[in-house]
């Protein structure tokens, strides 16, 4: 990309001046260059830098833009995006890494210049057609198959709304997906809402930086929080969270029980949200799950829950363009006591065990509640006779370094198969579990379980 004089002032959004840190330096969002996009534009960003400046754009000009990492995107999509009509941008930040760091020291180019796609950055579409002004796509996560573009608006992003106490957030989701826009939303509209941005190699090391920033609230997957845990226990509690949040997969006990002993005093939530139906459940009473009295209850601008042959379906008033109505949202549930609990994708959480079904969510809960396991993996193998069998993968928990600590006996397959078969049917006991060194992460901070 190359650097142009702005022609004009542009209006700045309600959190202009919040800070933002970004690999390191510390800017506001009146800092970040104020890109020239023509609609429809996707952008394909190798850095937050990129993905900042291009959810600025949009919330200023309004520019019909898909955002996305230029990593989750191969050649076949974008020959399929310029088919759909946008202009297929690679926001590439080398080259204005070194005026960014002088916008910052105060002694480079004005905040507002204009960082325009020349021909070598940008792939004209190959079927041009008109901009739809406000829109903004989400590619989904594409856990069950290639990503799919989901229309929104950043309306329809914008889930919080009022007041909000200030707050320093950390956001280490990939830019442009669902989760990724909650967190950079907040900030654009919302004066006091700060943001330190991790990059991926910054995500094993991660606490140190957000500690040093002063971030007070954090939200990641499950995969993301149990990686924290794991690498470095003492330096994520040096972390001054006030709310923790977890989301984007099935959010089990253990999880919650092991934060809450990090950060007795900090607001703990699980949120379920997709880029098909928004933000549809927020529980903020440390327990997994949802109450079953939320079933069916319908209130004007709130989502409406429901079961359906084991599927969670959501009427939501979040959802993306076409998708209004009941949706079903691909996600296995089970009502187990007063509680619903989301156990994990429908085409992967059922598996037949010589007709006996079984959740690969709730042995995966039962491998996690043991005190060693960090984070579990759970599958069904093809079997002779039985069809399939269970599997599980396992990671344990690092060792106390406290020298009061005693050594933790090794963990072994046995005795995880013992712990299972005291908590399990028989024919839902893992048959082979594979130990682990390191919890295994996708860009989407996701595992797969």
């Amino acid at each position: 990309m190359s650097v142009a004089t702005a022609h004009r002032a542009a209006p700045h959004p309600a959190g202009a001046d919040n800070r933002i840190v970004v690999d390191g330096t510390v800017l506001t969002w009146r800092d970040l260059p104020e890109l020239t996009l023509a609609g429809p534009a996707a952008v394909l960003a190798h850095s937050a830098r990129d993905a900042l400046a291009a959810a600025r754009h949009h919330a200023v000009h309004g520019t019909e833009l898909l955002l996305s990492t230029a990593s989750r995107v191969d050649p076949a999509m974008r020959d399929e995006l310029r088919d759909a009509g946008f202009t297929v941008i690679d926001a590439d930040a080398d080259a204005d890494a070194d005026a960014d760091a002088d916008v910052a020291a105060g002694t480079g180019v004005a905040a507002g210049v204009e960082v325009a796609a020349d021909s070598a950055d940008a792939a004209a579409p190959a079927r041009p057609r008109p901009a739809d002004p406000g829109r903004l796509w989400l590619l989904t996560s594409g856990s069950t198959g290639r990503p799919k573009r989901v229309g929104h608006t950043l309306e329809s992003l914008t889930t919080v709304r009022g007041h909000q106490p200030s707050r320093t957030w950390l956001c280490p989701y990939a830019p442009g997906t669902y989760a990724w826009w909650q967190v950079v939303t907040l900030s654009l509209t919302q004066p006091g809402q700060h943001l330190v941005v991790i990059e991926p190699d910054q995500l094993d090391d991660w606490p140190a930086l957000a500690a040093a920033h002063g971030v007070d609230a954090a939200s990641g997957t499950p995969t993301f929080w149990r990686r924290a845990l794991h690498h470095d226990p003492a330096a994520l509690a040096r972390v001054p969270l006030r709310q923790l949040t977890l989301g984007g997969e099935p959010v089990d006990q253990a999880i919650l029980d092991r934060l809450r002993e990090v950060f007795p005093a900090s607001r703990i939530s699980w949120i379920y949200a997709s880029s098909e139906v928004g933000a549809a459940i927020v529980v903020h009473d440390g327990r997994a799950g949802f109450p079953v009295d939320w079933l069916d209850r319908a209130a004007p601008g709130r989502p409406t829950l429901g079961v359906r042959d084991g599927e969670l379906v959501v009427t939501s008033p979040y959802h993306g363009a076409g998708l209004d109505g009941p949706v079903r949202t691909g996600d296995r549930v089970q009502i187990v006591d007063d509680r619903v609990l989301i156990t994990g994708r429908l085409d992967s959480d059922e598996i037949n065990v010589g007709g006996s079904k079984v959740s690969a969510g709730l042995v995966r809960d039962v491998l996690t509640g043991h005190p060693q396991v960090a984070w579990a993996r759970v599958t069904g193998r093809r079997a002779p006779l039985l069809g399939h069998m269970v599997v599980a993968e396992v990671v344990p928990t690092p060792a106390d370094p406290s020298p009061a600590a005693g050594p933790l006996p090794a963990l072994d397959e046995a005795a995880l198969v013992r712990w299972c078969a005291d908590r399990l049917p028989e024919y839902a006991v893992p048959r082979r579990i594979r130990v682990l060194t390191e919890i295994p992460v996708k860009e989407t901070l996701k595992s797969d379980v």
